[in-house]
């Protein structure tokens, strides 16, 4: 029996209600598919930090190392400098381990759970590929004079050839994966780059990066697009992309869009990925403290993540499991809508899930 190893961080606010539900799920796959885990707790959150005022030690960062993988619930508290324990942890994890690609899917599962006039599920269905350990938040930069009227900040984006290129040939790969999985007649792969190299002349380090890259791949379609009319395609024309891959902080803002258009925060998961070695998965939604305690937030993001992470590892089979259980609860409004509004507490949806599985599984 194959035993993973993966790390546990429940957060602040909603992290720790909602990864309950995630690791709930988890427990039942694993019964189903015949692998074993050992859960590592980490403390490591706002609260913890004012308790102990410790962030994440160095040796921590070391076995975090020794992981296959790392759940995040959310981080994030009213009481603690906006940011300070945010990047001790989610900025520890994704620079000091190199996880370089952060994978957002946009998906729609049911066209009830879209704002957009006559979308369906047919016209929401792609991929983001976010650069990850660069751009404008590579921590490069600072302040001279602060507090004072002639204060100045500066902050340096950072982009490499590598950097780009490995990102861009990850979309690439993903977007000929994709293609293979519809088949013949099905629409072909195509990988569209998002930067703004007409305003910002040193994105043409990823113009020329993504067209070296687009020579190894003549079976995937390729296309170009400045953030700003990206963003206006993915409410327009959704249907038009497959997958995306763009800067680390265009991608932060368009997969928050993203999320809108196939039914919320509630719904969206991100892997945080560097292939072959440790790689962390959470909802993308942050800790919620309005909502904390309440059990009222929706779990189905960390439950997604879950699915992701188990993806990652190789755990297909577990990995569609989930899925198709989230899917068919949305698609059935068995689970009205991802949010606080759908009536349905967090333990009890997460209930829902397992019950799905577990009637699928029985048939």
């Amino acid at each position: 029996m194959k035993t993973y190893k993966i790390g546990s961080i429940p957060g602040d606010g909603i992290g720790p209600e909602v990864a309950r539900e995630g690791l709930k799920v988890l427990e039942t796959v694993a019964r189903l598919e015949d692998f074993d885990y050992e859960l590592v707790d980490y403390p490591y959150s706002g609260d913890h930090y004012l308790k102990t005022k410790e962030l994440v030690p160095e040796r921590v960062i070391d076995e975090w190392r020794t992981l296959d993988a790392v759940l995040l619930g959310a981080i994030g508290h009213p009481d603690v400098e906006p940011g300070l324990v945010e990047r001790s942890v989610i900025l520890g994890l994704r620079f000091r381990l190199d996880m370089y690609v952060n994978l957002r899917p946009i998906k729609l599962y049911s066209e009830h759970l879209c704002p957009l006039k006559n979308k369906t599920p047919a016209d929401i269905d792609f991929v983001v590929v976010r650069e990850n350990t660069e751009g404008m938040y590579s921590q490069i930069g600072g302040h001279l004079k602060k507090g004072t009227p002639d204060e100045v900040a500066l902050v340096n984006g950072v982009y490499t050839w590598k950097g780009c290129e490995r990102a861009s040939r990850y979309a690439f790969e993903l977007a000929r994966k994709r293609g293979t999985a519809r088949g013949e007649g099905g629409r072909k792969p195509q990988v569209t780059l998002v930067d703004k190299d007409n305003a910002i002349r040193p994105h043409d380090i990823w113009d020329r990066s993504f067209a070296y890259v687009a020579s190894d791949f003549p079976d995937v379609q390729t296309d170009h697009a400045y953030v700003d009319a990206c963003c206006m395609w993915m409410i327009k024309n959704p249907e038009w992309f497959d997958v995306i891959v763009t800067t680390n902080l265009f991608g932060d803002i368009i997969t928050d869009l993203g999320a809108m258009i196939q039914g919320g925060m509630g719904i969206a998961a991100s892997g945080n990925i560097h292939p072959g070695r440790t790689s962390m998965f959470e909802p993308i939604h942050g800790s919620a403290p309005k909502h904390a305690g309440k059990n009222v937030a929706c779990p189905l993001g960390m439950i997604s993540a879950v699915s992701m992470m188990l993806d990652f590892l190789g755990e297909e089979q577990a990995a569609a499991r989930i899925e198709d259980a989230v899917a068919h609860l949305l698609k059935s409004r068995a689970i009205p809508s991802a949010d606080t509004r759908s009536g349905i507490s967090t333990p009890d949806m997460g209930d829902m899930v397992v019950n799905r599985i577990q009637e699928v599984a029985q048939t």
